[in-house]
């Protein structure tokens, strides 16, 4: 089951700071692995395109963060595996193949849209009546989603299929085990640090924390 986790309070866009707030381990961040920081500066968000919360961060707050990054930051992407179902291991190589692309947000949107809705309604539990029917059942489901931006049957398989998606689906799952993603969406700073969302109050205080941590924290 995906496992949803909730902001403090709603994230806003406030001015950022001008110098680094008093961030504290164990509170406003952990350190989930003994292993040294990433060689660079870079900023991983897991999540799941069966998640709502992630769906939010995607439309609502991800622009702003990745255009806020400190300019050394690299940004990049992981699909979880939480439910270890074939369907989400084809979701995951989906995202691989995604990032494969020239152009990857379109799909990206498009692979949310077609399991969440427009709006997320596709997966409110709690609305009347509702009831959970999975829009994606197989790879050629998925498939067809591609197939409106371009990406042919014989171009999405020798992708997904390739030993680079497969190195890469296996990192990704090694990494959440690794670094400790029990919910999403989660951020973690140079393979090392993640980011208690619980303990944040504002957006301008989220960019201010991955970037402190990023480029500062030692």
């Amino acid at each position: 089951m995906i496992k949803h986790i909730a902001l403090a309070l709603t994230l806003v866009v406030a001015p950022m700071s001008s110098f680094a707030a008093q961030f504290i381990e164990g509170k406003h961040f952990t350190v989930v692995t003994n292993k040294a920081p990433s060689s660079e500066p870079k900023l991983t968000e897991f999540y799941s395109f069966f998640c709502g919360n992630c769906f939010n961060m995607e439309k609502m707050y991800l622009p702003d963060i990745k255009a806020n990054l400190n300019k050394q930051v690299a940004f990049d992407s992981k699909h979880v595996d939480f439910a270890n179902t074939e369907i989400n291991t084809e979701v995951m190589r989906s995202l691989a193949v995604i990032q494969t692309l020239d152009n990857p947000k379109p799909l990206t949107d498009a692979m949310f849209k077609v399991i969440q809705g427009d709006n997320g309604e596709k997966h409110d539990h709690g609305a009347a009546g509702h009831k959970h029917a999975e829009p994606l059942k197989s790879r050629d489901d998925i498939k067809a989603v591609f197939a409106k931006f371009g990406v042919d049957s014989a171009q999405y398989d020798a992708t997904a299929d390739s030993k680079e998606t497969n190195a890469k689906l296996a990192l990704w799952r090694a990494q959440q085990q690794e670094f400790r993603v029990q919910s999403v969406p989660a951020f973690v700073v140079n393979d090392k640090y993640a980011v208690n969302m619980s303990s944040v109050r504002t957006l301008g205080e989220l960019i201010d924390l991955i970037n402190y941590l990023a480029v500062e924290y030692k």
